[in-house]
């Protein structure tokens, strides 16, 4: 499958670019190479091969979750614009 300019333009048009006659043939060429590559991996057996998340072996990077000292309450509130028994008060968001 070949990109014409008319699906150039028509691609462009959708998504709010323009190209110009310039910019025209890189961006064919692009495309035309985009699409081979594709139809170049619709070839390829994938039968037997499980379905995966990530190409490589993900871990967890995270730092194991364990309490520690925090702010005393006062403290924390101390900067707050308003404060109503003890918490933060903040603008309603939502209506009743």
């Amino acid at each position: 499958m070949n990109v014409t300019k008319e699906d150039l333009a028509t691609v462009a048009k959708l998504s709010r670019l323009s190209v110009g006659e310039a910019e025209e043939e890189a961006y064919l060429k692009d495309l035309n190479a985009f699409i081979t590559y594709v139809e170049n991996l619709k070839a390829v057996d994938t039968d037997n091969v499980p379905p995966t998340t990530y190409a490589i072996p993900m871990q967890n990077i995270f730092r194991e979750d364990k309490p520690r000292p925090s702010l005393f309450r006062d403290d924390a509130l101390k900067n707050a614009p308003e404060e109503e028994n003890g918490y933060f008060r903040v603008p309603r968001v939502l209506e009743e």
